[in-house]
């Protein structure tokens, strides 16, 4: 009685190896399919140089797999770091993350101002302002405004956890250009 406890004890165990080495790689890590296919990671992002057209605008926008956030200037832009962290209001130093709703921090910096070559500003945001209604949002749960100091604007974008992101530079409308911040939904 107990070698066919033992035995179908074996069995049971033998069959779960067999099938999990049919879902698993060489290394013996389990595969799944990348969600939307997906695979942007959630490290810092970085590029450019600084500029000088002025910010003009920021969105939001909702989509299948992701959430985006677009900042446009009025001419060539191309200059930013993105990451999760605190994010600083530009020439005060202030911490964001007591005002900005959501699990996770991610902190723009984009290398051109948001005002004009008379230093008026170029957005009708002030220091500290939430600049979108992000309401039924996946993913995004706020941005907020923290400046535009010596060349360089500051975002604070609150998401609903630490997920996924890319950072891409488009060319238009006209000649304007648009830095793009998209959060995936889920990993």
């Amino acid at each position: 009685m107990r070698i066919r406890s033992a035995l179908t004890a074996l069995a049971v165990v033998l069959a779960g190896l067999v099938a999990s080495a049919g879902s698993s790689t060489a290394a013996g890590t389990t595969t799944t399919a990348a969600y939307c296919g997906i695979t942007w990671g959630s490290a810092e992002k970085t590029a450019g140089a600084l500029s000088g057209a002025p910010l003009v605008d920021v969105r939001t926008g909702r989509h299948d797999c992701y959430d985006r956030v677009v900042f446009e200037f009025a001419g060539p832009v191309d200059g930013y770091a993105i990451g999760y962290g605190e994010t600083w209001t530009e020439g005060e130093g202030l911490a964001l993350s007591p005002y900005t709703a959501g699990g996770a921090l991610l902190r723009v910096s984009l290398r051109a101002p948001a005002y004009d070559d008379d230093h008026l500003g170029t957005v009708p945001y002030a220091v500290g302002e939430h600049v979108a209604n992000l309401l039924r949002y996946p993913t995004l749960r706020d941005v907020v405004f923290g400046g535009s100091f010596e060349g360089y604007s500051t975002f604070a974008v609150g998401v609903r956890a630490r997920l996924p992101f890319r950072v891409l530079v488009l060319a238009g409308p006209g000649t304007h250009s648009r830095v793009v911040l998209d959060v995936a939904h889920q990993w």
